[in-house]
């Protein structure tokens, strides 16, 4: 083989050699910086779609008595029993649906556990792994009330009630927008897109119990 076609062909071996090493590197960087977003699931649930829950339900719920009373007294009452039934309500439903998770995962460790006579510490192990349902019941009814609290603090002391209504309007759609985002940041989904899309629902929510409310009160019902 003349000599000029050996040196190319070292060259071109060690091209590719070099290739090689910078896309092993590059997949091990992609390995470290690679996180399972699925992981956050959980305690994301209970804490940023609780707070997201209790500023639209609380917010739609004095809308809709807005509706029919103007004086600024009723709508707070009414938003306070929300927050205080629907943080209850998200803590019960919580505490029912993660035990149930727990109570299965747990049998199911048992089984494994027997069948393949693993100790007593791999049990425990394991076991701790498993959800909280106090942790989680206490974290979704915090942050319901953290939600909640919002339309409360916009509508306590406006006394005239178009303004009162507008500034519920505004501070709601802004939490949204913020609860979208930081759902999205979060989990990892874009966070326009997640944003407006609970910000329209929001819309949705509450000009319905205001339209409904309105409709029918205004039949003398």
């Amino acid at each position: 083989m003349p000599a000029l076609e050996l040196d190319q062909q070292i060259r071109s071996e060690s091209f590719k050699n070099n290739n090689n090493i910078a896309a092993a590197e590059t997949n091990e960087e992609n390995e470290v910086e690679f996180f399972d977003y699925t992981k956050r699931a959980q305690w994301l649930r209970a804490a940023v779609l609780g707070a997201n829950d209790g500023l639209l339900s609380t917010s739609s719920l004095m809308m809709g008595v807005g509706a029919v009373r103007k004086d600024s007294k009723t709508m707070v009452l009414t938003g306070i029993a929300g927050l205080v039934a629907g943080a209850c309500s998200m803590a019960i439903g919580e505490l029912v649906s993660v035990y149930s998770q727990y109570d299965i995962e747990l049998t199911q460790m048992k089984r494994e556990t027997m069948a393949k006579d693993f100790a007593d510490h791999v049990f425990e192990t394991k076991k701790k792994s498993l959800p909280n349902p106090w942790q989680a019941a206490g974290a979704s009814a915090l942050a319901f009330a953290v939600g909640a609290v919002m339309p409360l603090l916009a509508a306590a002391f406006i006394k005239v009630y178009v303004v009162r209504l507008v500034v519920m309007l505004a501070v709601a759609s802004l939490a949204l927008l913020g609860f979208g985002a930081l759902g999205a940041l979060l989990g990892g989904a874009p966070m326009l897109k997640a944003s407006l899309r609970v910000l329209v629902g929001g819309w949705l929510a509450m000009g319905i119990t205001f339209g409904l409310t309105k409709l029918i009160g205004g039949t003398g019902l």
